[in-house]
C-alpha cells in the first residue's frame, strides 16, 4: 500500500512555507508553459476528485493570506487562463513566479483539507489493481475519471486529439501525486514536481 508518512500536529506556518518556495530556484523562462499547464491539470484533478470550486480556492487563498495574488474570481480565472493549453485567448496573461508559488500553497492547502477522501481513492486503486480489475470497477474511481475527462474535454484545446484512454492514465497519475502533495512538506514536492517535470519536455 502507498504510504506517505508525516509527523502528527506538522502544521508549518505560511511564512515559512513561502520561504521554502522561495529558497528554491525559480524556474527558467524556458519551463513557464508547461509549468503552467501542470499547476492548471493538478487543480483540475482535485477539483474533479472533491467537487470543489472556484469559491473553495478563494477561500483558501484568505486564509493562506494570499488574497493580494488572488482577489477574486477574474483573478483566478486569469491564472488558470494562463495554462497555454486551455481554450480560449480572453483574459490570458503571463503567469509570474509569486502568482505560481501561491497556487502551489493553495493547491497544497486544499489537498491537504482532503488528504482522507484523496487516500481512499487511491486504496480503491490499488485494492482494484491487485484484484485486476478497472478503475471504474469504484464508484468513486469512475466518477473521479469521468468528472476529470469530461472537464480536461471541456476546457483543453487539444481534446480532440487525446484517447480516452490517455486522460484516463493522466487522471490516475494525478490522483497519486495529490496523497504527495497532501501531507505535510507537499508545497515542496508540487514546487520540485513542476520544475523537474518541465526540464524533461
Amino acid at each position: 500500500m502507498l504510504k506517505v508518512m508525516h509527523s502528527a500536529g506538522d502544521s508549518p506556518t505560511i511564512s515559512s512555507q513561502w520561504e521554502d518556495l522561495t529558497n528554491i530556484a525559480a524556474p527558467t523562462s524556458i519551463q513557464w508553459d508547461d509549468i503552467k499547464a501542470q499547476i492548471d491539470l493538478v487543480l483540475l484533478a482535485l477539483e474533479a476528485l472533491t467537487g470543489i470550486g472556484s469559491e473553495a480556492m478563494l477561500s483558501a487563498a484568505i486564509n493562506l493570506n494570499l488574497e493580494s495574488r488572488v482577489p477574486d474570481r477574474v483573478a483566478l480565472w486569469r491564472l488558470r487562463q494562463s495554462n497555454p493549453i486551455r481554450k480560449g485567448q480572453g483574459g490570458r496573461k503571463k503567469l509570474d513566479v509569486e502568482e505560481a508559488r501561491s497556487l502551489v500553497l493553495i493547491t497544497c492547502y486544499l489537498a491537504r483539507q482532503h488528504q482522507e477522501l484523496i487516500r481512499r481513492a487511491v486504496d480503491l486503486l490499488e485494492q482494484n489493481a491487485q484484484n485486476n480489475r478497472e478503475p471504474h470497477y469504484s464508484a468513486l474511481l469512475g466518477d473521479y475519471i469521468d468528472a476529470f475527462c469530461n472537464t480536461y474535454q471541456e476546457r483543453m484545446e487539444d481534446d480532440e486529439k487525446i484517447s480516452t484512454d490517455i486522460l484516463t492514465n493522466l487522471a490516475l497519475k494525478l490522483l497519486i501525486d495529490l496523497v504527495f502533495y497532501s501531507g505535510s512538506g507537499g508545497h515542496r514536492r508540487l514546487w520540485l514536481a513542476l520544475i523537474d517535470r518541465s526540464t524533461k519536455f
